[in-house]
């Protein structure tokens, strides 16, 4: 804090809040040494110093916040662990060969079923593939010669081994009652409070949403339009902050896939689909969802990273639909639209982090009764009315927070109407056009 702020009082640092991890994973804010780590990998393949480049390649992917990857080298040799989910991934690289391998679950009987599953599986992937080692156990394995282990293959090969392994563990535990878990000791469980939190949440959020569906002035037959955005919203929602394993994920992945998907049903009926999911959902029992609730270390994110181009250009391309809900006082699907657009870049892009941190933002504004139950101490509005002021400052922590990276970066919040949430949340993601999020050299 400079010497004026200290004489005026002003503070960037924000209070201590709780520390839950909130949507997915992504690997794209590395540091400036994690990334002169990736030359130097990079630099030391071509010059056929393997070990070097391998060491330099496992430098690269550990996030030090997240411990992620751990190494050792001797005799010629590097053993080495990387984290992804519930998975573990072990290998062994020297002069000859790099080779890793994940353990996904633990089989006293070869079940055809899951068999079957495993082998259709195979067909998916390029580097690696199921199989069952010598105990019989489920693994994914990768193996190259070092002759062929450049860091490019590296990365997207244990990429594509450690994500498999880690989605096909939950869903073929939850399957195969024969299968056993194995690996996860690392899995850190939640604590009873967050979990009920969550699953309230989640209740709550499917309910009104259907019942709104329901019971709201507009037809789904006549509006499937609002539907949709009243479903894609409440699916990218529980996505992010519930931010849920196995099962669950799988479910909200499937909505997104077969809403997108070009298969010519008409809008309508994938609006039906998706809200047979959620009330599949919301049956399931409490116990089989605080299952799937743990915390965890991850390497590699799922999600593709985008500049601030991209975000502006679906933010043009969608806003403006909110303006005759809201005209026609259909507020609902009204905030369901800016919800939307936030939920569907965070749920299909890696944003930069200024956005990251105000797409936060902005659910702490819209769901304050979750994020202070869930402890945080903020309270950005209360019987949907905003409080500028705290706004105001939360702009103030983002910018101070992001300044060393994004110099240029600023919020003209002087141009944010803050009268209700439908004007807040359509002048808010407007501002978007507006910012230079330039990275220092």
């Amino acid at each position: 804090m400079g010497l004026l702020d200290k004489i005026f009082g002003k503070n960037y640092e924000s209070e201590p809040q709780p520390d839950i991890q909130f949507g997915r994973y992504t690997d794209s804010y590395k540091s400036t040494e994690q990334y002169d780590a990736w030359d130097v990998s990079l630099e030391k393949f071509e010059e056929k110093e393997y070990l070097q480049s391998f060491e330099q390649f496992l430098f690269y992917l550990n996030d030090k916040k997240e411990n992620n990857v751990t190494w050792s080298r001797e005799n010629g040799s590097i053993d080495f662990q990387i984290y992804q989910g519930s998975k573990k991934i072990t290998g062994q690289a020297n002069g000859r060969e790099f080779r890793a391998t994940a353990k996904v679950a633990k089989t006293e009987t070869l079940n055809i079923g899951f068999m079957r599953r495993l082998v259709e599986s195979n067909f998916e992937l390029k580097y690696s593939k199921f199989a069952l080692d010598a105990d019989n156990d489920i693994v994914v394995v990768f193996s190259s010669s070092s002759l062929d282990s450049s860091p490019y293959k590296l990365y997207f090969a244990l990429k594509e081994l450690a994500t498999h392994a880690d989605k096909q563990d939950d869903l073929l535990l939850d399957e195969f009652e024969s299968l056993q878990p194995l690996d996860n000791q690392h899995v850190t469980d939640l604590p009873l409070h967050e979990k009920e939190t969550k699953f309230a949440f989640l209740q709550e959020k499917i309910k009104s949403t259907l019942a709104e569906i329901e019971n709201g002035r507009l037809s789904s037959d006549k509006y499937p339009g609002a539907t949709a955005y009243l479903l894609l919203d409440l699916c990218y929602r529980l996505d992010f902050l519930v931010s849920p394993e196995g099962y669950m994920t799988d479910h909200l992945e499937r909505m997104h896939r077969k809403y997108f998907g070009n298969d010519g049903q008409p809008t309508a009926q994938k609006n039906l689909a998706m809200q047979k999911e959620f009330i599949n959902l919301m049956k399931r029992p409490k116990e089989d969802h605080f299952k799937e609730m743990y915390r965890v270390k991850a390497t590699f994110g799922i999600t593709s990273p985008v500049n601030l181009d991209k975000i502006v250009s679906f933010i043009d391309g969608e806003l403006g639909n909110m303006d005759w809900y809201h005209e026609n006082s259909h507020d609902k699907v009204a905030l369901a639209i800016p919800g939307y657009i936030i939920g569907y870049c965070l749920f299909n892009y890696a944003v930069p982090k200024p956005a990251l941190d105000l797409f936060i933002l902005y659910y702490q504004i819209t769901e304050p009764e979750y994020f202070e139950k869930l402890g945080f101490t903020y309270k950005y509005s209360e019987d949907e009315k905003l409080n500028a002021k705290a706004i105001k400052n939360a702009f103030e922590r983002i910018e101070h927070q992001n300044k060393e990276l994004y110099t240029e970066f600023r919020i003209n919040d002087s141009k944010i109407n803050f009268t209700s949430l439908p004007l807040f949340a359509k002048s808010f993601l407007e501002q978007f056009k507006f910012f230079d999020l330039t990275k220092r050299d």
